[in-house]
């Protein structure tokens, strides 16, 4: 019997895959109706065992579990062209960006040995550092930057459910696929900034 640990790891993986499909050129110009065909075959091919293990095991096992947070990001843009939504506020989207980039900063180099102490071990269960992210969704709620307080909430409450094999909050919030996606965005949007005259 697969554990739940192992199908919401799997599923995770399988949002992944359809979300780079999405991306793909044609899938863009499809109709509502058949690009959710195409995603949604492509998501149960994707947990379909070939051999052994389906796709998303594979998927899994080179990227390993993404983050709560990751996976919002993954289906928001899964699910807009989908829905018709609108694009996501971009002041929230990039608040949003720029904590996992600040936190990834101070919390990788750390964990890796950079100084005395290791923040990650916060994660297994420090109340002040769930006070601390509590607060921080809150303000943002209050803010309006509503995609920073729902990743928040999102990701405490997987944590709590027991969602991933991992016990450490951290790995509900970051993973270093996302944090390079951050970095990598707000260094572009820099760029992009750089590059704009100004009037």
């Amino acid at each position: 019997m697969i554990a739940f640990t192992d199908m919401t790891g799997l599923a995770g993986s399988a949002i992944a895959i359809a979300a780079l499909a999405a991306r793909l050129p044609g899938a863009a110009r499809l109709q509502r109706p058949y690009l959710a065909l195409l995603l949604g075959v492509v998501m149960i091919v994707s947990l379909v065992p070939f051999g052994d293990v389906p796709l998303a095991a594979y998927v899994r096992g080179i990227i390993g579990d993404l983050s709560i947070v990751s996976l919002v990001l993954l289906l928001q843009s899964m699910t807009r062209p989908l829905c018709g939504w609108p694009e996501p506020d971009a002041q929230s989207r990039f608040a949003l960006l720029a904590l996992i980039a600040l936190a990834a900063a101070g919390l990788y180099p750390m964990a890796l040995g950079a100084g005395l102490f290791d923040p990650y071990r916060l994660g297994y269960g420090s109340q002040w550092l769930v006070g601390v992210l509590l607060v921080i969704a809150l303000a943002a709620y209050i803010r309006r930057l509503t995609l920073v307080a729902l990743c928040l909430a999102l990701a405490v409450l997987a944590w709590v459910a027991g969602w991933y094999e991992s016990t450490n909050l951290w790995d509900c919030l970051l993973d270093p696929l996302l944090a390079m996606y951050a970095i990598g965005a707000l260094a572009a949007h820099g760029a992009r900034k750089l590059r704009t005259p100004r009037s």
